[in-house]
């Protein structure tokens, strides 16, 4: 089986790559051959994979800087996600796109399930909001997975902030009343293959549609960032104390939800997958950057 995955530097990306087995071929496909900015590099690119399914993972990420780039965000996450899926329609294949949490507006006091309505709060929410349903109306064999709070050993992400963080400071400030699911980029990887199986050897599967995708289990920022530490701590790695902030004093130009826990139930019944629970995956991911990666790669 060939998994064509856009982007080449992306967390899920990269570790679709690093998963790929004798069985699975990982092709990624980037910039400049796609590029989501352009369409018209779409189906040429995805094309020369040559691809079983192809999983929709590049995307425009920068929560704040969207605020002032919408049209390149738009173009990106919706245009381009669109462009992708219809690229793997016109080639007779499934996508698998995903999505984020930032669908919502966090207002909702318990986890969210896929059809709860959406109510993005800022313009990267609303970009992918927007690209979920260019996705839908362009490929009827989509799996649109929405997930949160992603971190792995690749790429920028908080569990690197921060032990970078620790590395040279005594105290970080974190806030502690947003709340979420934290999730391995290489469990989401694991997650993809389990369903790209599944939709390769059930030629009758008619499951499509909307997903959601995150580690087991929730806690706050502050607590996600106290196990980091205290794991890297276990391991002879960086450590700082954590005090925990309200969001209103660490001000950001997006509005983020507060309430960002999403419910993978529906996944586990369709999939026969589950997520482990974050820590244990949060202590495989800190255990491997402690382990042998330099803080140039931490801050990368």
């Amino acid at each position: 089986m060939r998994l064509a995955v856009t982007g080449r530097e992306g967390q899920v990306a990269a570790s679709l790559i690093e998963r790929g087995s004798k069985d699975v071929e990982v092709v990624p496909v980037g910039r400049p051959a796609l590029d989501l900015a352009r369409p018209e590099t779409v189906f040429a690119a995805l094309a020369e994979a040559r691809p079983d399914i192809v999983v929709s993972a590049a995307a425009y990420t920068n929560v704040d800087q969207a605020e002032d780039e919408k049209e390149l965000a738009f173009a990106v996450n919706a245009t381009g996600a669109g462009e992708v899926a219809q690229a793997a329609a016109g080639l007779g294949v499934p996508v698998i796109h995903l999505s984020t949490d930032y669908v919502f507006d966090g207002a909702k006091d318990s986890a969210y399930v896929e059809t709860d309505a959406t109510a993005p709060l800022g313009v990267y929410g609303a970009s992918k909001l927007a690209g979920e349903k260019d996705v839908a109306a362009a490929n009827p064999r989509h799996l649109i997975l929405r997930t949160a709070w992603v971190y792995s050993p690749f790429g920028r992400n908080f569990v690197k902030t921060m032990l970078r963080l620790a590395s040279d400071r005594d105290e970080i400030s974190v806030v502690a009343d947003q709340w979420g699911n934290p999730t391995s980029a290489l469990d989401i990887a694991d997650a993809i293959l389990h369903a790209a199986a599944r939709l390769r050897d059930d030629k009758n599967f008619a499951a499509f549609g909307i997903y959601h995708l995150t580690g087991s289990g929730e806690t706050n920022w502050s607590g996600f960032a106290r196990h980091i530490l205290d794991t890297s701590r276990a391991f002879g790695g960086p450590y700082a104390r954590v005090r925990d902030i309200a969001t209103v004093d660490y001000p950001t130009k997006a509005r983020r939800p507060a309430n960002s826990r999403l419910s993978s139930v529906k996944f586990a019944d369709v999939f026969g997958w589950q997520a482990p629970e974050w820590r244990v995956a949060v202590e495989s991911v800190v255990r491997r950057l402690g382990g042998g990666e330099t803080k140039q790669a931490l801050s990368a």
